[in-house]
């Protein structure tokens, strides 16, 4: 799971970093009120690779995923690019699971054929 949502955050880390730049083309906001907002989304976005296996993880994932949905606010394109983002995050967490599972299992049988009688 952790390598696929590891992706799917930086993916976003790149993104929030160009609706920054977008966003001080299109909007009347101060550039340092833009530049707050969007560093602290991009560093909670690179914080997330790393504390996903720590309880609040994924959760802390979900916050991020409202939060760039809630930046089509600023930035209506953003709208679509968070509910893009949401659902390959869905996606991440869901299928990466399974691929966790699948991998316990495999080698939970690879011991149980290598242990001696």
């Amino acid at each position: 799971m952790r390598t696929l949502c590891a992706s799917t955050l930086i993916g976003e880390f790149f993104v929030i970093g160009f609706a920054g730049l977008v966003a001080m083309q299109m909007t009347e906001l101060p550039a340092a009120t833009i530049w707050t907002v969007s560093g602290i989304a991009m560093l909670l976005s690179i914080l997330l690779c790393g504390m996903l296996t720590r309880p609040g993880g994924v959760q802390l994932g979900w916050a991020l995923q409202i939060a760039l949905i809630a930046s089509g606010f600023v930035i209506p394109t953003m709208f679509f690019l968070g509910v893009i983002f949401a659902a390959l995050w869905w996606a991440s967490v869901h299928f990466g699971r399974k691929i966790d599972e699948a991998k316990a299992r495999w080698a939970a049988q690879a011991e149980a054929t290598t242990e001696p009688a």
